[in-house]
């Protein structure tokens, strides 16, 4: 399948970065946020054209994307957006759960009045973004969300692993904010982590991190599926 270079693509200048990592973010955020598809070619000439840049930034921002999973090489056709897969999905959610449940047991133990207040607020924050159904916000005001979890554990460690995973992450998160029909189970799923959190309940914290990824990982592997299907007709 050949796409077509969308014409919203456009460098998101920020003067306190070098050009490379301008280039770098602009991609990115492209790719997390579905405006570059899954499959889609990253025709080095074509993206240095439509950005106003040389072909060097495209070429290292390329390289990195493929080492965060958001880019693979083809053979005998170059670069492509990564596509979504079962299997891919698979391993990044079965890594985050594991991580999830374990920033929600410590936040427990750890979390401080103030960071309290902070997670409180951006539980409100969250649930008035999705009265908006706008994807990008909701998206924005979950990860605000779940970012206050992971740094109340105190792990630096931890943190890095979150983090690493974050690119990835985001991608699948974003898929299944896409999907309104299950907005309201979202706000349930982040009402029940603040309150356990707030109790100093480990095991419904742990038990609620777990189910917020895998009700995430069930939503999309029946939109991958349905993608599928509808690929098919069309072969």
């Amino acid at each position: 399948m050949v796409f077509i270079m969308q014409d919203f693509l456009q460098l998101d200048m920020d003067d306190a970065l070098p050009l490379r990592d301008v280039v770098l973010n602009t991609l990115r955020r492209a790719i997390l946020l579905g405006e570059l598809k899954p499959g889609e070619r990253l025709m080095e000439l074509h993206l240095a054209e439509k950005l106003g840049v040389s072909r060097t930034p495209i070429r290292e921002a390329i390289r990195i994307l493929e080492l965060e999973g958001l880019v693979t090489m083809m053979p005998r056709k170059g670069a492509a957006v990564a596509q979504i897969t079962e299997k891919s999905m698979n391993d990044v959610l079965e890594v985050r759960r594991a991580l999830d449940a374990l920033c929600a047991e410590l936040a427990c133990d750890r979390i401080t009045s103030e960071e309290l207040d902070a997670l409180r607020l951006a539980s409100d924050s969250f649930e008035a973004a999705v009265r908006t159904a706008d994807a990008k916000e909701i998206a924005h005001a979950d990860v605000a969300f779940h970012d206050i979890i992971v740094r109340a554990t105190g792990n630096q460690r931890l943190i890095q692993l979150v983090n690493t995973l974050s690119e990835q992450m985001y991608r699948y998160r974003f898929e299944y904010i896409k999907d309104t029909s299950q907005h309201e189970t979202l706000i349930k799923e982040h009402r029940i982590i603040y309150q356990s959190i707030v109790s100093k309940d480990r095991e419904t914290a742990a038990a609620a991190a777990k189910t917020h990824i895998d009700n995430q990982e069930k939503a999309i592997i029946r939109q991958i599926r349905l993608d599928r299907e509808i690929s098919s007709e069309f072969v």
